[in-house]
């Protein structure tokens, strides 16, 4: 496993491009199933937007067409990036964590609360995650010298040189999942999606209810 790598390998300019290929060879070779897999997503969405429209014509369920796809999406891109990483022994999450600790730079250190920040998926069980990764020799955890009551996650050597091998393997995943995009269409989905995030921020959330502040997202979800 790529992980098991002690030594540090410098790789020539060729090395490296013949790296790089193999990483999207690999990512596409992962991938054999997902049009199929693709296709069968959108008809359990059409189908689903159907049924509502036939049962339900009183309620505007156009929404579904973005947000059911979304939640589709959610699963299949983690299936892929799972996927993609298991020879190197990780998760997603597993791989987030030490990802955003390389490209932080060095000493390639933050705090939990730092980290987090950055994270693309919730705090829920990040002390759990941090002990698998300290136990597996790829971060460290110490007191902070500036803050004795705080800590720092630092990466290892070994997390280092993971991360390294790891990360060329993640990004050729997304591309493949991008592939059926040009640059021009994958620039204006990234400007819907960022401005969809930025609007429904966990921090404001949407206003429902007819924009009558006193009806939070939360009081119709549980009504």
């Amino acid at each position: 496993m790529p992980h098991k790598k002690e030594a540090s390998i410098r790789r020539s300019p060729q090395a490296d491009a013949r790296h790089q290929r193999d990483a999207v060879g690999a990512a596409e070779t992962a991938f054999v199933d997902q049009e199929s897999q693709a296709n069968a997503d959108a008809d359990l969405v059409e189908r689903g937007i159907r049924q509502w429209q036939r049962e339900r014509p009183d309620i505007d369920s156009s929404g579904k067409a973005v947000v059911g796809r979304l939640l589709r999406l959610e699963e299949v891109v983690l299936r892929t990036l799972n996927q993609v990483l298991e020879p190197f022994g990780l998760k997603y999450q597993e791989y987030a964590v030490l990802a955003t600790l390389r490209v932080a730079g060095a000493p390639y250190r933050l705090s939990p609360s730092r980290l987090q920040s950055t994270l693309l998926f919730t705090s829920g069980g990040l002390s759990n995650l941090l002990k698998r990764l300290e136990k597996e020799g790829w971060i460290k955890r110490s007191i902070d010298p500036n803050d004795g009551r705080g800590v720092l996650v630092k990466l290892t050597a070994k997390g280092i040189r993971l991360a390294d091998e790891a990360m060329p393997r993640h990004a050729a995943a997304e591309l493949h999942l991008l592939r059926m995009f040009d640059a021009s269409q994958r620039d204006a989905l990234a400007t819907l999606l960022s401005r969809m995030m930025t609007e429904n921020a966990p921090e404001t959330g949407p206003i429902l209810g007819g924009g009558n502040p006193a009806v939070s997202t939360g009081s119709l979800l549980r009504d």
